[in-house]
């Protein structure tokens, strides 16, 4: 191949693998929770939960990363140093993939986030047709200085690593800019909840669900029954999916596994549909609220007690008899218990708000920053 066209062709892949990390880092980096998640699901399978503490901030540097390496390359900033950095990645990753599609349990292997589901054996593929893109990127500029900067290129570096790591933190702060799950504003969670009915499950008996969850140490996948509660644990079960056993209608979708209740019975119908506003208190842990956030929510029963508005507290912590809490003085608020992952999917948060009007989503808020 002639230099001219070797030229031409990096300069394409560069735009190519550009976008294609633009897109890719910035789905993930908008969500750091969720890519925190399939973090701790790929260090549950190869062992090494002890550094699920430090995983939220692997995610936020992974996924910014990946958004300023497509800008660099978009921009043409230091090609050599980034086509390094991306050729290194681009091979971890594929042998990675490969292992998911082949050997290790994974359902998606969460390259684009929520935004994008693709297979184990289509992320593979994928990363086979990148691959080769960022090699000809490498070939064309292995020949330059990897640490001689001029000034501008200095200034975009700041600016593209500002911005890509901020936004990560920004998310993690509040939530995220773009939600790519079902349970966003303008969504009716009841609404949904039914519709899954519609499609056949409705006939179903609670017998004929199929729960299955992944041991988070082995990564080994189980089925259980709705009877069955050891899946529960969430220290110890991740859930994958339900389905039913004649597998007329799959649900794929955790919509299904809503569900609100404590020991006097299932209150999902009757919190979902009530008419005017309803604050839903979403916490982690009830314990180990910080006091800000503790005198946030104080404020926010305060607030729903001058609006006449009906107030619940979430948590997937097990009540084991019907639990009021009144975080820290003023009005208790009766809680419920709800599925640590479904909790998850609702609230990219540990701890927060998410409000009704007549059942559809009007606001969600992360503890920090609650505003009525």
């Amino acid at each position: 191949m002639t230099s001219k066209r070797l030229k031409c062709l990096a300069t394409l892949f560069c735009v190519v693998v550009g976008i294609f990390f633009i897109f890719s880092g910035f789905v993930k980096v908008v969500d750091p929770w969720g890519t925190a998640l399939k973090v701790n699901e790929y260090l549950s399978i190869y062992g090494m939960e002890w550094l699920s503490p430090a995983s939220m901030w692997f995610s936020i540097w992974l996924c910014g990363a990946e958004l300023m390496m497509g800008l660099m390359l978009l921009f043409k900033v230091r090609i050599r140093l980034i086509s390094i950095f991306a050729l290194v990645s681009m091979s971890f990753f594929t042998v990675l993939t490969f292992l998911s599609a082949t050997w290790i349990p994974v359902e998606d292997c969460g390259c684009f986030g929520d935004a994008l589901k693709l297979s184990p054996w289509a992320t593979f593929l994928k990363n086979l047709i990148v691959l080769p893109m960022v090699v000809t990127i490498w070939w064309r500029y292995r020949k330059d200085k990897i640490f001689v900067f001029k000034r501008v290129e200095i200034l975009l570096t700041c600016l593209f690593c500002s911005l890509a790591m901020g936004i990560g933190v920004y998310c993690y702060y509040t939530l995220p800019l773009i939600d790519f799950l079902p349970y966003k504003k303008g969504a009716n969670i009841y609404e949904m909840i039914q519709a899954q009915h519609d499609t056949g499950s409705e006939e179903m008996s609670e017998e004929e669900y199929v729960l299955v969850y992944r041991n988070r140490r082995t990564g080994r996948l189980r089925e259980f029954s709705i009877d069955d509660k050891e899946w529960q644990n969430e220290k110890k079960w991740e859930w994958v999916e339900t389905r039913v056993d004649n597998e007329i209608s799959p649900i794929h979708t955790l919509v299904s596994e809503f569900s609100i209740a404590d020991v006097e019975g299932n209150a999902t119908e009757e919190i979902l549909t009530r008419q005017g506003k309803v604050y839903m208190i979403c916490v982690t842990n009830l314990s180990k609220l910080s006091d800000s956030c503790r005198q946030n929510l104080r404020e926010v029963v305060e607030h729903a007690s001058r609006e006449n508005g009906y107030v619940v507290c979430l948590t997937p912590e097990p009540l084991r008899e019907v639990t009021w809490h009144d975080f820290g003085g003023g009005e208790a608020v009766r809680c419920y218990n709800i599925d640590a992952t479904v909790l998850k999917t609702m609230l990219r948060a540990e701890n927060g708000l998410v409000v009704l009007q007549d059942g559809v989503i009007q606001g969600k808020y992360n503890c920090r920053r609650i505003k009525l």
